[in-house]
């Protein structure tokens, strides 16, 4: 028998709180380890070829690890899942500071492998906004946590300047500095989480009957389903496509930079400005995929991609640096948005979360190809190379849009 709950509209507001005083925090730890990840990886492995390795390391982490998160809220909660998950990003941020000081890449990588759980929550965590609200305010909970993310993941790479003077405190390497921020950020956001979201808006969601407790699609089963669906494929197609030319890109952005003498605090400036590409205008990028539709936005994604890949893999200027991460943020955003839009609506109701499991699992492995690539492309034929090559992968993504017949209405459920 559920707990009553007397005022679901109150808890509903406490939950987005909680949720989104966590999300700035996880944003930080988040934003903070990846504007260093691929420079400690070149520093500790001595191979710029390798350095890509820490983000393809820490995307793959976040695709693997969802799934048993995943599980374990289906069964316990919002509130352990999502608390756990940053607990292992924390265990994550000081394998690499360990790797870093004992010089030991293998370290570094399993601590990168543990911190895309913070990613992973961070993801899940507008799912959680949205267990105990109301059908026409559900858009606005999602957003609202997304929002919060931004705070986060923009100020995290700024604290590598004063990470660097924190690191000297101790006596640690500079470069670990804004990894010990990420220690501290993701200790909070456990404790806010494991603190606050009480009770759990999930497990009062079913005791109150807005929620129903439906077993796992397998992932096979959800590959299947998707497949089945051309207006799926070209959603999943579209948004791993961002996600693998993004990660790509944005990786060994910090190490081109560096090689051209660029100091930390510009290399964080210039990160966040991506990720504020990433998330900052995405209420903007909702609002346009329900008045555009999905399609177009989607398109629109990709050809703002290009352009980020031309910008950024023409010039060396930190300035157009800056805008071609920042588009190539925004590109990424655009096709998300759409694209699990477009997903949502495109499977029936009864797989659609085994679907949208499988989409961002799909999403994070292509993301992690893309990571480990880059690195070897940088290595052996340079950054601009690098550019070109990933603006040659949404071609296939455009094709399916000119080559589909159409995308047809699906009744909302």
């Amino acid at each position: 028998m559920g707990t009553p709950v007397t005022d679901v509209v109150a808890l509903q507001r406490r939950t987005v709180r909680v949720l989104a005083g966590a999300q700035v925090l996880g944003g930080v730890g988040v934003g903070a380890a990846i504007s260093v990840g691929g420079l400690i990886a070149e520093d500790v492995s001595g191979s710029t070829t390798l350095s890509g390795l820490s983000q393809t390391s820490s995307v793959l982490g976040a695709a693997v690890l969802a799934l048993p998160m995943a599980r374990l809220m289906s069964v316990r909660g919002r509130r352990p899942g999502l608390a756990g998950g940053y607990v292992l990003a924390l265990a994550g941020t000081v394998l690499v500071v360990l790797g870093a000081v004992a010089g030991r890449f293998s370290l570094v990588l399993l601590g990168a492998w543990l911190m895309g759980a913070g990613t992973a929550t961070n993801l899940q965590s507008r799912y959680a906004a949205a267990d105990l609200a109301d059908p026409g305010s559900r858009a606005r909970a999602l957003a609202t946590v997304v929002w919060a993310t931004t705070l986060g993941v923009v100020l995290g790479p700024n604290l590598t300047g004063p990470g660097a003077t924190v690191a000297g405190w101790f006596d640690l390497p500079p470069l670990t500095g804004p990894v010990l921020f990420s220690v501290v950020a993701f200790t909070m956001a456990a404790a806010v989480v494991h603190l606050g979201l009480r009770p759990d808006p999930l497990l009062t969601a079913r005791a109150v009957g807005e929620e129903e407790h439906l077993p796992s699609v397998p992932l096979r089963e959800a590959l299947r389903a998707a497949a089945a669906s051309p207006p799926a494929v070209l959603a999943i197609a579209a948004v791993a496509t961002a996600h693998t030319v993004m990660v790509a890109v944005m990786v060994m952005t910090p190490v081109h930079m560096r090689h051209h003498d660029a100091s930390l605090e510009v290399v964080g400036f210039v990160i966040s400005l991506h990720v504020a590409g990433m998330y900052a205008f995405s209420p903007v990028v909702g609002w346009l995929t329900d008045r555009l539709g999905r399609v177009p936005v989607l398109v629109v994604g990709q050809l703002v991609l290009v352009a980020a890949v031309a910008v950024s893999g023409s010039f060396t200027a930190n300035g157009a640096l800056g805008v071609g991460l920042l588009l190539l943020g925004l590109g990424w955003s655009c096709a998300l948005i759409a694209g699990s839009t477009l997903l949502t609506e495109s499977v029936a109701s009864g797989v659609r979360p085994g679907v949208q499991g499988a989409s961002d699992f799909v999403m994070g492995i292509c993301g992690a190809a893309g990571g480990a690539l880059a690195g070897v492309v940088v290595g052996l034929a340079g950054y601009g190379t690098l550019n070109a090559l990933a603006g040659l992968l949404v071609v296939p993504v455009l094709v399916l849009v000119v080559g589909r017949r159409r995308v047809p209405a699906v009744a909302r459920t």
